[in-house]
């Protein structure tokens, strides 16, 4: 007998592989997918509670000391199990009391397989002062190059903006930024361009918004997480889909100082509640952008890629643009121009982590990178 450990998230196949029915494979993946859910401010006795359940079945829960006589009323913990685990404890806590039912009625929703395929998105700029200079196009001819060789590298959707979003730059006049990028529009619509790859307009101006999905574009890219519910309104108009992005204060304001208690709780209430302004506009295609960068220091934007798989359960795929940003410069001082290395870093642990579309200005060799990690995944 010869044996060794193997490292794969593809439990499924690698049971089919040893010559286990499909069916039991299937059975048997989830007990092979560990999971690890945070739960805060849970009353002391449901906790005791669950971790009595969670421990009957073989999972765990963990929870500070003093807690089963009560020391605190409320704890944090973390729970520990396998699909499996939580299948069978999302029944067990619909009858007990202390919000058990509602933890139970979540559970399922945190061990969801991430079936998107994953899409790079392609940023152009129609402006002079963008962070990345060779996102910038000089005239529309230099644009419409610049998509062309995009698509050709393997973008399958283009992000255009013609107002910077920065740290501290200035919101841009409604007809200023329409009057920039007007004639690429024109030009993607009159050549069929949306043929070739899905087009995203990166705007909360309502004119800018409504004049591309207009001229064919399929995507609303609000970084303002459609504060203006009439963002939503246009583009159930023309069915097309919205990125809802979290920003702390706005563009002048959200790098002075960003503070949170918890960064993973607050943006999951704030993608809950702009969710439903999506839902009451019939939105069916919804894309959620944790916003790295947009009010959030260093510690937090490594931990909302870190923890990434958690936004998952509300069903709509992850948007991640770290694109040669400053927290690569935050964690070893480096040029924009060459952070390149970087950013692949941790758009790849972004993707690993839950996330299906990457926004980013290097197409082709996101695309070389992806592959490979693709290739690696199904082995």
């Amino acid at each position: 007998m010869e044996f060794y450990k193997i490292n794969s998230t593809n439990h499924l196949r690698d049971f089919i592989d040893i010559g286990c029915d499909e069916i039991g494979a299937k059975i048997m993946a989830k007990k092979a997918k560990l999971h690890m859910l945070y739960i805060k401010d849970i009353h002391f006795a449901a906790a005791n509670i669950l971790k009595q359940d969670a421990l009957s079945i073989g999972a765990e829960l963990v929870v500070p000391q003093g807690t089963i006589i009560g020391q605190n009323k409320y704890v944090n913990a973390i729970l520990i199990g396998n699909s499996k685990h939580f299948e069978i404890l999302s029944k067990k806590e619909l009858i007990q009391p202390f919000g058990l039912k509602e933890l139970a009625k979540n559970l399922l929703s945190f061990t969801k397989e991430n079936k998107n395929n994953i899409k790079i998105m392609g940023v152009v700029n129609i402006n002079e002062d963008s962070f990345v200079s060779s996102s910038r196009a000089k005239s529309t001819k230099d644009a419409l190059n610049k998509i062309e060789t995009m698509i050709s590298d393997g973008a399958d959707i283009i992000d255009i903006g013609a107002a910077s979003s920065r740290p501290g730059s200035d919101i841009l006049e409604a007809n200023i930024e329409l009057d920039r990028v007007k004639n690429l529009l024109d030009e993607i619509k009159k050549a069929s361009l949306y043929k070739k790859a899905i087009f995203s307009i990166d705007s909360f101006n309502e004119k800018v918004v409504d004049y591309a999905l207009n001229c064919g574009f399929k995507i609303a890219n609000d970084i303002t997480g459609l504060s203006n519910e009439n963002i939503a309104k246009i583009a159930s108009n023309y069915n097309a889909s919205v990125v809802i992005m979290h920003m702390q204060g706005n563009q002048k304001t959200m790098q002075l100082d960003p503070k949170y208690e918890d960064v993973i709780l607050e943006i999951d209430e704030f993608f809950s509640s702009r969710i439903q302004i999506a839902q009451k506009y019939n939105i069916k295609e919804i894309i959620l952008d944790v916003g790295i960068g947009f009010g959030k220091k260093l510690e937090h934007n490594l931990k909302l890629i870190k923890h990434l798989d958690s936004f998952r359960h509300f069903g709509y795929e992850l948007l991640v643009g770290a694109s040669r940003k400053s927290m690569i410069n935050d964690i070893i001082p480096t040029p924009i121009q060459e952070r390149l290395s970087g950013t692949l870093t941790l758009h790849l642990e972004a993707i690993k982590n839950g996330a299906s579309i990457i926004r980013c200005h290097d197409v082709k060799e996101h695309f070389q990178a992806i592959k490979v990690l693709q290739k690696l995944q199904k082995i």
